[in-house]
């Protein structure tokens, strides 16, 4: 199975959950910049923060001096990625099953389906069961094909991760990794400021390179 790269675009990540059956209580905003004041116009409250970033040779060098952050065995569902381009909605997966408390599901919803037969599996277990899922995929290729985005000529991979408050801790969900990254405490009403401070630290971390984008999990 083929996946198509998804947009960070709050519009077609809606249309992505209202085809999981994920109902519309909780929605996908933009978020304008990572400093205080466009902080402070994300709605709240928002439960997870998005962030697509180019993957350089800085980034996988960084990569490997997080390892004494990853949280093992913990409560957070974690799910690692082996599909390529399978990260938008593997980010929008760890936004929500770590929210389920929050959001609401249809009847027959495919996320919430998905997420109760994969409770007790393993990452990796999980990730065998993704690339099994006809109806995930398919929703997933239905929206991103009707995105804008193509790959560049100089053909610079883009990479989503998703930043969730999972019981008073910042956690990283970034399926290229062997579990969440633990940032430290974080409170509801602090969780977009101490996330945003994370992504600007990626930010910080690739000089010259503008290409960021973040979306924050809100209600509505």
């Amino acid at each position: 199975m083929e996946w198509t790269p998804m947009e960070i675009n709050p519009e077609m990540l809606n249309k992505l959950m209202n085809n999981l059956g994920v109902g519309e209580s909780w929605r996908f905003v933009d978020v304008l910049g990572l400093e205080g004041d466009q902080l402070s116009a994300v709605p709240k409250p928002c439960c997870a923060m998005m962030l697509l970033f180019p993957l350089t040779q800085q980034h996988e060098s960084f990569r490997g001096q997080v390892a004494d952050k990853i949280v093992a065995g913990s409560e957070a569902y974690f799910l690692k990625q082996k599909a390529d381009n399978s990260c938008g909605t593997i980010a929008l997966l760890h936004a929500v099953a770590n929210n389920k408390d929050k959001v609401t599901f249809e009847n027959g919803s495919a996320l919430k389906k998905f997420i109760d037969e994969t409770a007790a599996m393993s990452p990796d277990e999980r990730a065998k069961h993704l690339e099994q899922n006809q109806a995930i995929f398919a929703a997933h290729n239905e929206v991103a094909m009707q995105g804008q985005c193509r790959p560049e000529a100089d053909q610079v991979h883009f990479h989503f991760i998703a930043f969730v408050n999972v019981n008073g801790q910042l956690l990283e969900f970034d399926g290229k990794m062997n579990g969440a990254v633990n940032h430290g405490p974080t409170k509801d009403d602090s969780f977009v400021t101490d996330a945003a401070k994370v992504c600007r630290e990626f930010v910080e971390r690739e000089q010259g390179e503008v290409r960021f984008s973040a979306v924050a999990l809100c209600q509505s």
